[in-house]
């Protein structure tokens, strides 16, 4: 049986290290080496960690509040693709962090404070459209081995963000705002593909009817 690459595919559209490339070299500006080390590590292994919980308990916490998958993915599915809709203005997929949490992390990082976690993992990195893509594909894994390829996928996700930030300067030189921005309306079209095909899967299941007609 062939690996299914599309939820690799997906989390990696919408997280999108890439493009918050430049908000890391933004929050650890006057950083030590260690520093910027360490929140690398950190923010990477915040995203690892936020995908890898969201397979498996994010299936026992809609069951928790009597959420049905099919509205999950519809409602999710409108998630990404309102996603997809600010990637192709080349904005961060998931939603920028307010102005109290800026204020908050330029202050911790004058102070030398971690902002690895937040704003950069959360909400930058994963937020509510990560964690609803992982939802969908969880509950598609139908054994054991696929639901640890989905969380192997995470440790994929928080490999490339250790990898973008740490060549952070380089990328920045190399490609340019005109250049992220290109690659982040790219991601952002195959995102909203996606999108679309998530949502038809739980209309579907809503109302049987429309499969019938196809």
């Amino acid at each position: 049986m062939a690996m299914d690459f599309k939820p690799l595919i997906t989390l990696m559209a919408v997280v999108n290290p890439l493009a918050c490339v430049p908000f890391f070299i933004h929050y650890t500006q006057g950083f030590t080496r260690a520093q910027r080390q360490r929140t690398i590590l950190v923010s990477s292994f915040t995203a690892f960690a936020v995908i890898a919980a969201s397979a498996l308990l994010g299936l026992q916490i809609l069951e928790f509040f009597g959420i049905s998958l099919a509205s999950f993915q519809v409602g999710g599915g409108m998630l990404l693709l309102t996603s997809a809709l600010s990637m192709l203005n080349a904005q961060p997929a998931e939603a920028r962090a307010n102005a109290d949490e800026v204020q908050d992390a330029e202050t911790r990082a004058t102070m030398g404070a971690s902002i690895a976690v937040v704003p950069l993992a959360i909400p930058l990195l994963t937020g509510p459209a990560t964690m609803s893509t992982v939802v969908i594909y969880a509950e598609k894994a139908k054994t054991m081995l696929q639901l640890g390829t989905l969380v192997g996928y995470g440790v994929v996700i928080g490999l490339a963000t250790a990898l973008c930030f740490a060549m952070a300067p380089p990328i920045a030189r190399v490609m340019g705002k005109t250049g992220i921005n290109v690659m982040t309306r790219l991601m952002g079209l195959i995102l909203a593909a996606l999108a679309v095909e998530v949502m038809a899967d739980g209309f579907h299941k809503l109302f049987p009817v429309l499969a019938q007609g196809l």
